[in-house]
Parts: C-alpha cells; structure tokens; sequence
C-alpha cells in the first residue's frame, strides 16, 4: 500500500510540475521585427533527436550516467521527469545530465507526461530490457499525423513481446522472455529502430534489424548501449545486428551527445535566407549532406571544416526540387524552413512529402505573409515571390515555428508568432542565439495562446 500511495504521489507530482511547465510557456509569443541581416557564428547544441533516447537508455545502464552536450529544452525536462517518475535520479549541470537508475523499481510510465510527447514512447524498449514488462501511454508530440508505432510493435513482437491495450495504455509483457529474431522494418523508422534495438541488447542470442533507420542519432544511441556494455554492430548502414548480453553485464557509462543537424541546418538556412554568411559550429557536416546540396543548389556559398558549415548568399535564390526521404536523404524536419527559402526563391519549386502527411501546415501559415503556396496531395508547389509581409502567425509544430519566425526576419514589419511552446521543445534559447547573428526578436506575453 505505501509503494502504490509513493508512486500516486509521484504521478500527481509529475501532473502538476507539467501543467506548471504548460502554463509559463503558454504565455509567450515571439515578435520580430523584419528586414535585419543574419550573419556571425553559432554554436550548435546537442541533437535533441538523439539526446531523449540517450536519456532513455540509461535505464539500462542501473546506476549513474553522464551524459553530456544535453540541450536546455522543455523536451529534455519532459523526459527528466519520466525517468524520476520510474524512480531514477536526474540532476542537470549546465549541458551535463548526471542519470542515476539505480533505484528504478517501477515499468508504468505517467500518462500526463508520456501522452505529451512523442519521444517518451522510447522508454518502451530498455524498461522492457530491464523488466520484461512495461506500460506506456500513446505518445503525443507534433501533431504530424498518424505517426503510428505499429513498426515499434511488430519489431518487438518478434522479439518475444505480447501486447494488450490496458485503460488507453500499452502493456507489453514477455511470457518467454526476449529471444533474438530477424526483424525487417515496412519503412526504416527511427523510433521502430530504436525501440528494437534497446530491447534487443538483452534478448536471448542475435537479433538483426533489416531496413534500419540509418540516421546519425542511430550511431549515437549505438555508442552509448556499446559504452554501457551492449554489443551493437552496423549502427548507420541498413543492417544492424545486436548479440544479446545478460542484464547484468550492463553498467553505467560517461558519453558526449551528437551535434543537432536540424538546429545547424535551420540557422543556416537564416545565413541562406538574408545573405550570411552564418557559420554553425558543434556539428559533423556529413549529417547534412543533402542539405548543403540543396543549398548549393538554389545560389548559396557553403563551406565546411571538421566541425564546422558555413552557408552564406550574394545572388537571388534559385527554385529547388526536393523530396523528403529518411537519412541519407534529405531531412522532413528541415522541409518548412526548404519551403520558405523556396516562398522568396526566382521560379516555381516543387517541394514532395513523403514522410509526415501533415508537415504542410506550415504552408497556410506562411500564405498568410504573401507566399504563393499550393497543396496536391503530398507535392508543395511553391512560386516564389520577393517579398512577405509581417502578421499574426501561429506555430502548428517545432520546425513550423522555427521557420516563422525566420520569415518574420525576412518580412516587412512585424510578425508574431503564437504557440512558441513548440519552439521550446526542440531549440535551446532560440530567440537568443538569433539575435546574436543580428535579428531583431523578443518574447512577450501572448494572450492568444492555443493547444
């Protein structure tokens, strides 16, 4: 009785420190006043893509892991709080989280917390690791789509996983415990990839992954399981192969986070954008290389160093073509800032979907400021036009609003963008490492705030 009333007590807590969370970020808008260059040098953050699911996998580590180069967004809290809700110690100092697992007792995650956000459903995979069992909520996140975790499922059903829907939550149990499989992905999902290849790291014998996801964010959660004991191979090609350890064998780890490509590509898209040049530092310019083609592409500069990318501009911007595809090719969540340097673009661009059905949302926005925007199907052709006009814009996901507010530096007058606790989720101190490279930007009280 006393353990269930703690972990009651722990679940109300995480509801209100949300709801609290909720409350400050709901009150702000960001207003830009157009027309300024971008230029100067930023420091890229951790990959927030890869830093959620490095938090996730310190479960299985069963004591203290550090983790560094952790970006300060409210995404990371979220997940901080997950794992202090299973009975793990989360301190945070400056970029470094200290992870202390030791302790987690329990495989039921909080539904007020989980149902938010997307990326928590990755804890599914190392609490089933650790305890054989676990329940989650239907993630949230985005609101992108279906996004169905049906691939997540089927991989871990493979692996000896049963699963049942319990009150709206998913409870995945191991009757058999986890055995090793042959495991072929319909589409090369990330969270399908991750979530199998955590589970996998204490199944009984060899587990192979066809079709993997193939993204940077895939090494690193790689490096970190290996770190911590596992034995994961071909992590970044489209086979990856996890041998079994016992639980046991598995220990806590030190690891430095990856640099964040979408954060790098959509400050330099702002280099791209007003003229630049802006150079993003802390990232591997092989995670963008279809990108930096794209850039070239439509008239800008690029230059890149070990750790460096540089993208500036001193002739008008050309039309594109661009299709989304997972990495190697060219990245959905750089698609709505691609579709704005394509808005001021000389020419008709044709920008094609083929990840998240709903990543067009963004398009009724930016025609609200003069773009010339049309939607078939999952195709974006785009007519560019030589200028926008600041308004009353609204963030509908993280890559959306990052993208506003860039139009609202290149707009006439003043744009404000609502529902910036989207932004929030995903870019460390956005507004401020905008203005550093010259933008005219600030938060203010938004009394027009909607989920």
């Amino acid at each position: 009785m006393r353990r269930w009333a703690d972990h009651l007590a722990s679940s109300l807590r995480a509801k209100r420190e949300y709801l609290e969370d909720r409350k400050v970020m709901s009150k702000e808008m960001i207003v830009v006043e157009g027309g300024t260059p971008l230029s100067g040098e930023v420091e890229i953050s951790g990959a927030k893509n890869s830093a959620l699911k490095l938090v996730a996998a310190s479960i299985l580590g069963q004591g203290e892991s550090i983790i560094h180069n952790v970006p300060l967004i409210s995404d990371i809290s979220v997940m901080s709080k997950v794992l202090e809700h299973l009975g793990a110690s989360v301190t945070r100092e400056g970029h470094t989280l200290v992870i202390d697992t030791e302790d987690v007792d329990t495989w039921k995650t909080p539904y007020e917390l989980v149902s938010k956000m997307r990326a928590s459903i990755a804890v599914l995979g190392p609490l089933l690791a650790r305890f054989g069992r676990a329940r989650v909520a239907m993630p949230g996140g985005c609101n992108l789509g279906a996004r169905k975790i049906d691939m997540h499922m089927a991989g871990l059903e493979a692996l000896g996983v049963h699963f049942e829907t319990v009150h709206g939550d998913i409870e995945a149990t191991t009757p058999n415990g986890l055995h090793g499989a042959y495991i072929a992905l319909d589409f090369p999902s990330v969270g399908a990839t991750e979530n199998t290849m955590m589970a996998a790291v204490t199944a009984e014998g060899e587990t192979v992954i066809e079709n993997a996801a193939r993204e940077p964010e895939i090494v690193d959660l790689a490096d970190m399981l290996n770190a911590m004991g596992a034995r994961v191979f071909g992590a970044g090609s489209s086979t990856i192969t996890v041998e079994g350890v016992t639980l046991s064998s598995l220990h806590p780890c030190e690891h430095t986070t990856v640099g964040d490509r979408i954060e790098a590509g959509t400050f330099l898209m702002g280099g791209a954008l007003m003229g630049g040049p802006v150079v993003a530092r802390g990232i591997d310019p092989s995670f963008l290389r279809m990108a930096l083609m794209k850039f070239g592409a439509m008239g800008c500069a690029v230059d890149i160093g070990d750790d460096w990318i540089s993208v500036g501009r001193t002739r008008p911007l050309r039309a594109v073509e661009i299709q989304t595809l997972p990495h190697p090719g060219f990245p959905t969540d750089l698609q709505a800032q691609f579709m704005l340097l394509a808005a001021v673009a000389e020419g008709s661009s044709v920008i094609t979907e083929n990840v998240f059905e709903n990543r067009f949302m963004f398009a009724a926005e930016i025609v609200r400021m003069g773009a010339n925007v049309t939607i078939e199907d999952h195709h974006a052709v785009v007519e560019g036009v030589s200028r926008l006009q600041g308004t009353g814009v609204k963030a509908t996901d993280l890559r959306c609003g990052a993208a506003l507010v860039l139009a609202g530096v290149f707009a006439e007058g003043a744009t404000q963008v609502h529902n910036i606790h989207h932004i929030d989720r995903g870019y460390e101190d956005y507004v401020g490492k905008l203005a550093a490279l010259g933008a005219r930007l600030r938060r203010e009280p938004d009394d027009e705030f909607e989920e």
